[in-house]
């Protein structure tokens, strides 16, 4: 071969070799600029949480740091991931075949919301590194972030915030007393989580608690039974139902007189949505009147609302794009949505910090660090995480403030990481002398077991009538007992000895998000 010829060769090689190099460097440099964001949440629209629901969100929040400009360092982007959690399995499905069989490891994952999907990807993700950011997993079992769920930080309030917040509201009243009702129907269980995390924190105070639940899909539900079941316990009732449930209750409770300053009603209005303890007793049928009456003892706890401009501008884009999808109902920005918008503006400021350290997104767990103590602007005001990831809670409570019109008003407002409780001026409160009478003798007189010494003066045979005739009544109680289980009408009762019921099935319920998806 000529020598001019093997030099020329030599030079072609040479250059495609400095231009192949050249092509791989910025193809590495592309690839540490994209962010792969695994977003889990499930496609049915019955959740509040679901994909058609919170994608526009998520992507409204991807828009604005773009078009900000200072949202996210030069170069880097997000690409966008989907899939179905189907609030179950799917969503640890979903990540392994992301990483396994697509060979595309995630660098943030956004959900999933219910628990018992949650815990296994919280798991993985603590094995992978990965920051798991979710506005749901809310359940007093996920606040453990010593070990398995490490590496998941919570944008939304916690239940046992909430609890920190009714807390809050029973020292303001001096109460240490309470009765704690729910519906255990639905398959994510959100009401019973809720009452998990107050009852967390109020036995952490030793308060004493009457616990009842009830199945409110069950046709054979007998709202009577269950207000008799609140006469048996303490005069403080906090509720977790539908809206409608906890109207027919209200109704219930007013029939049968617990409308009098005897007793105060606080119902649980979950992530800022109708669906869940709806406060308002209008319905516009022959029973409004009277439900007015009912409600004038009724508060309803709600997450703190904030309106600023932005906002007002988010929750327009984010309705067009779900009624574009066919969804039309009152609840387009919900805790939910506005939370998984915040999660990406969290998880961006956290990876600037990162990156100003000489880290890069792949270091996990210094970006979960970062988002840790943390104050920012959300998209409805401010954002802040305490230090165990978790967000703090502000909550408000609406009350009736006039009876007459059935005018419905915030009357105190709960600020988390302040830990401040706020009554606003002149309020009045229905129950007597503005602080609920307690009964304390109520719970001595159903555990008394002691016999009585004398009959009080009464005849022998007058003894033996009141033996015989508390006989008979015990066996048609115990028939009418058994018919009624026949029939499935349950309603679950717990004295003041049962107590210890609600921490072991309590635990049971933690047992099973540790250990249910074990295997993951």
């Amino acid at each position: 071969m000529p020598p001019w010829l093997l030099g020329s060769l030599c030079c072609v090689l040479a250059a495609r070799t400095a231009l192949g190099g050249g092509s791989a460097a910025a193809e590495e440099e592309e690839e540490e600029k994209l962010i792969r964001v695994l977003v889990l949440l499930p496609q049915d629209d019955t959740y509040l949480f679901s994909l058609g629901r919170v994608r526009p969100a998520i992507e409204y929040a991807v828009r604005s740091l773009r078009e900000s400009g200072s949202g996210l360092p030069p170069g880097y982007a997000f690409q966008l991931t989907y899939e179905d959690s189907a609030c179950g399995n799917r969503a640890l499905f979903s990540l392994v075949d992301m990483v396994a069989l697509q060979h595309r490891r995630p660098d943030l994952l956004l959900g999933p919301v219910c628990e018992y999907a949650a815990a296994p990807v919280a798991r993985l993700a603590a094995h992978w590194d990965i920051p798991m950011l979710s506005a749901g997993a809310l359940a007093a079992g996920f606040g453990a972030k010593g070990g398995e769920y490490s590496h998941l930080t919570r944008v939304a309030p916690a239940y046992a915030k909430m609890g920190e917040m009714l807390l809050a509201l029973f020292r303001h009243h001096q109460w240490s007393r309470a009765t704690l009702l729910y519906s255990d129907s639905n398959p994510e269980r959100s009401c019973y989580f809720a009452m998990e995390g107050v009852h967390v924190v109020f036995q952490e105070e030793a308060f004493h608690m009457a616990v009842h639940s009830f199945d409110e899909s069950s046709r054979h539900l007998d709202i009577d039974d269950v207000v008799r079941a609140l006469q048996t316990g303490e005069r403080v009732v906090i509720m977790c139902a539908s809206g409608d449930t906890i109207r027919n209750i209200m109704l219930a409770a007013h029939r049968q007189g617990m409308t009098n300053g005897e007793y105060a009603f606080f119902n649980i209005e979950l992530f800022n949505s109708s669906s869940y303890g709806n406060g308002s007793w209008r319905r516009g049928d022959k029973h409004d009147l009277e439900a007015k009456k009912a409600y004038s003892y009724l508060q309803t706890v709600t997450l703190l609302r904030t309106v600023k401009p932005e906002f007002e501008k988010f929750s327009l884009e984010v309705k067009s794009s779900v009624q574009k999808q066919g969804l039309h109902e009152d609840d387009y920005a919900n805790m939910f949505v506005e939370g998984f918008h915040d999660a990406i503006l969290l998880y961006a400021l956290a990876l600037q910090e990162v990156l100003k350290f000489g880290f890069s997104k792949k270091d996990g767990e210094k970006i979960v660090q970062q988002t840790r103590n943390r104050t920012y602007e959300g998209i409805a005001g401010q954002v802040s995480i305490d230090a165990n990831g978790d967000r703090y809670g502000d909550f408000s409570v609406i009350g009736m403030t006039d009876p007459e019109a059935g005018t419905q008003e915030v009357i105190g407002d709960y600020y988390g990481k302040q830990g401040r409780f706020e009554i606003r001026p002149n309020v009045k409160y229905p129950w007597n002398h503005g602080r609920l009478r307690l009964d304390e003798s109520r719970v001595s007189e159903h555990t008394n077991n002691t016999p009585c010494k004398s009959s009080g003066g009464l005849g022998e045979s007058a003894v033996t009538g009141i033996v015989v005739g508390a006989l008979l009544g015990a066996g048609l109680l115990m028939a009418f007992y058994f018919f009624r289980k026949k029939y499935r009408i349950t309603i679950e009762r717990r004295t003041r000895q049962e107590d210890c019921n609600m921490g072991k099935h309590r635990q049971l319920r933690e047992d099973s998000i540790r250990s249910h998806f074990s295997a993951a």
